[in-house]
């Protein structure tokens, strides 16, 4: 079973720390700038010299009360009921979802940048919002087995070079000491971009697009799915029902924004 234990995690975020030395150090010649709002940060608080304290503050988080499927904010009209109306229309094979972040204004631009611009080391403070939000809701990730992030089709991944979910797994597996399995869901599919699909088109286009490692055993594990954006939930409900359908017991899905 392919697994990373803490010292190939320690590793891993070790060479990420020296890729970002390296990049402060060019950062002398050619000042930092937020990669939110653009500006210089020379003398600006801010958030491991990536994004100026203000945008930091400005990005605008999810709170209680949540729908018990997606995550969502709940408004009045739906408290009694403690489920968001897409949640009532629509199936998912995910026991709970959570993000700790709305997906507009400053959190869309940062995953913007994190995703489509190369900027992974923006992985390392995007992280924090999602671990501080395990810490003051006490998401139980101490029964979760194993972290697996959504993996990215092998074409998808050489174009980008790196899987934004996994970057964020990383840090979280490491501030809660669990076990990361990175190749365990795979995707077998090269799928549309889900961005400009519409939902039914998005269930369509995902669907039978995951599977399990054969040397990855999932039967009766508790699994936290880690994402960047949850929009309708159709992927991250596909790779759980993947999981499920090897043996799953649990899976939660935690992303960084919805």
């Amino acid at each position: 079973m392919e697994r990373l234990t803490n010292p190939d995690l320690i590793a891993i975020i070790d060479k990420r720390m020296l890729k970002s030395l390296l990049k402060t150090i060019a950062e002398i010649i050619y000042p930092a700038t937020c990669n939110a709002c653009k500006t210089k940060l020379k003398n600006k608080p801010t958030i491991d010299n990536f994004v100026c304290l203000e945008c930091w503050q400005k990005a605008k988080r999810n709170l209680p009360p949540f729908c018990y499927r997606c995550g969502r904010h709940l408004n009045a009209n739906n408290l009694t009921k403690n489920i968001c109306p897409s949640c009532v229309k629509r199936e998912h094979y995910f026991d709970r979802a959570f993000s700790p972040c709305v997906y507009e204004g400053i959190m869309k631009k940062l995953i913007y940048e994190f995703k489509y611009n190369n900027k992974d080391y923006l992985g390392l403070p995007l992280s924090k919002f999602m671990i501080d939000f395990i810490k003051e809701y006490s998401l139980p990730i101490e029964l979760m087995d194993f972290i697996i992030p959504i993996p990215l089709h092998k074409s998808r991944l050489r174009e980008r070079e790196f899987n934004q979910a996994q970057l964020l797994s990383n840090y979280i597996a490491a501030e809660f000491k669990r076990i990361i399995l990175p190749g365990a869901l795979k995707r077998i599919r090269n799928t549309k971009s889900q961005t400009e699909l519409s939902d039914k088109e998005r269930l369509s286009n995902i669907r039978e697009s995951f599977s399990v490692d054969d040397g990855h055993d999932m039967k009766n594990k508790n699994i936290l799915l880690v994402d960047d954006v949850f929009t309708t939930g159709a992927t991250t409900s596909e790779a759980a029902f993947t999981l499920k359908e090897a043996g799953a017991n649990i899976v939660f899905v935690l992303t960084l924004a919805n």
